[in-house]
């Protein structure tokens, strides 16, 4: 009886062996993805709280995406959800962001946990204040204040298996020297790799995690848990045609896609303001070619160093043309597949997305399909 006592012991010992991430060093994780979606606006960039907040995404959610063919999510975060000013922890947001957790791996989806926004850097900071506004790539306080969030956010996430949640320790970093934000990055990874040596660890290169900016970043070396990241949205006067956050949102005439985006008649009707940026619309050719060529960089990353490539953020604004919406998606799915490119699109439910959380149906539902690689979904 008693052999059978240590026998099951050591079953129960070996079984949490293999599902805790901290006793896997040196391991290659099983976080393998393709297609996915942000789950935004939720616990980054809301003001919702309370009731609001807890009901805007429920299981329900988790098991939807999953029934539409996505493997995985990427849940942005924000400093301010998780800890007021003084650095307390802000329990709702923290059991949300277990709820989403367990809901994902109920449901089969894996997940990355994003550090969207903190207070000493904030990515659109630069063009609505000036690079002053940001004070992390000049304050090493405020580095060492990065890493002390991780950590707790570690100690809450470490018991969840490396090989269903990863780490994106910061997103669209806007560092004034690419070189500012590589001795970040190998500060941040000597820390967590400290505490959890197994983790998979998704970094993006300065400047937005912009796809031209990839060759300057800096990857930690012998370190193959680590997902190599970039954001697209290019051409912006497509993607984000009439939004109001972008100057370019100022363009009311008209856009097409494939080809040159711009004719010579609409830009000289353009405002003045923006006739600058808008010029280039009126002299490139924008098609598949043009995606393929501005990836390169990155893809060119991702060979040097053996790491999975993933585009963590594409999408439409919503007014957007839909035939030009879905022309872009199509090239931009064409591409990912041809070079085995993850990505999860902007957005879920918020103003790229294609779900209606209000009146709890689709709002773009050929979108949808089309990410489906032309799937159609069941009522």
């Amino acid at each position: 009886m008693k052999k059978n006592v240590f026998t099951l012991a050591a079953v129960i010992a070996a079984l949490f062996v293999s599902l805790n991430c901290l006793a896997q060093d040196g391991k290659v994780n099983n976080f393998r993805i393709k297609r996915g979606t942000n789950v935004s606006h939720w616990l980054s960039q809301s003001e919702q709280r309370g009731e609001a907040r807890r009901l805007h995404i429920q299981e329900d959610d988790f098991e939807r995406l999953h029934d539409l063919g996505f493997d995985f999510v990427r849940i942005p975060i924000d400093e301010v959800q998780f800890w007021d000013e003084k650095g307390n922890k802000l329990p709702e947001a923290w059991q949300l962001l277990k709820n989403a957790l367990d809901w994902s791996r109920k449901h089969n989806l894996r997940a990355i946990v994003d550090l969207h926004i903190i207070r000493s850097h904030y990515f659109n900071a630069v063009n609505e204040n000036g690079s002053s506004a940001n004070t992390l790539f000049t304050s090493e306080k405020a580095q060492q204040d990065l890493i002390n969030l991780w950590y707790q956010l570690s100690d809450f996430l470490k018991d969840r298996s490396c090989d269903w949640v990863a780490y994106e320790f910061m997103n669209e970093p806007v560092a004034d020297e690419h070189e500012q934000w590589n001795q970040l990055v190998a500060k941040v990874h000597k820390a967590l790799r400290k505490v959890e040596p197994q983790r998979t660890l998704v970094i993006g290169s300065n400047r937005w995690q912009g796809h031209e900016t990839m060759k300057f970043l800096k990857v930690p070396e012998g370190d193959k848990n680590i997902i190599l990241s970039f954001h697209y949205y290019n051409p912006m006067i497509l993607t984000h045609y009439g939004a109001w956050w972008t100057p370019l949102g100022l363009y009311k005439g008209k856009v097409s896609y494939p080809g040159v985006l711009v004719s010579k008649e609409d830009y000289d009707k353009a405002p003045e303001a923006i006739k600058a940026d808008l010029k280039q619309y009126t002299e490139q050719v924008w098609n598949i070619d043009k995606i393929r060529e501005q990836f390169r960089d990155a893809i060119e990353a991702a060979k040097k160093y053996g790491l999975q490539l993933f585009c963590g953020e594409w999408g439409v604004y919503e007014p957007v043309d839909r035939e030009l919406a879905y022309n872009w998606t199509r090239d931009m799915l064409t591409v990912f597949d041809e070079f085995n490119i993850a990505w999860t699109t902007w957005c879920y439910d918020a103003d790229f997305g294609f779900w209606d959380q209000q009146r709890h149906t689709f709002k773009d539902r050929p979108l949808v399909e089309l990410l489906m690689s032309g799937k159609k979904l069941g009522e």
